[in-house]
């Protein structure tokens, strides 16, 4: 993290999910995921190849749902430990 951004910038929710560790780290964790859940859910169809515009949708939106959950818990996290130093230095 850059020391050019104020503190309340750099524990902004956007801020901290913009970072590229957050975002590569949802990327993986997207596409393993998103993978898994796509063949599960339409598997059939996807061996097949038929596949309507909306079963696209539905599995690209497949893969926006661990990225979502993998990106909050990342931003929670960094939080978490962020406060938890910063305490610690008003502690000590």
């Amino acid at each position: 993290m850059t020391g050019s951004h104020s503190q309340a910038e750099r524990d902004s929710f956007l801020w901290i999910a913009r970072q590229p560790s957050v975002v590569r780290r949802a990327l993986k964790i997207a596409l393993i995921v998103g993978v898994l859940l796509a063949v599960i859910n339409h598997g059939d169809k996807l061996i097949t190849l038929n596949l309507s515009i909306s079963d696209c949708a539905r599995i690209a939106l497949t893969f926006c749902v661990p990225y979502s959950v993998s990106t909050l818990s990342s931003v929670m996290a960094i939080r978490e430990r962020s406060q938890s130093l910063a305490q610690t230095k008003v502690d000590s």
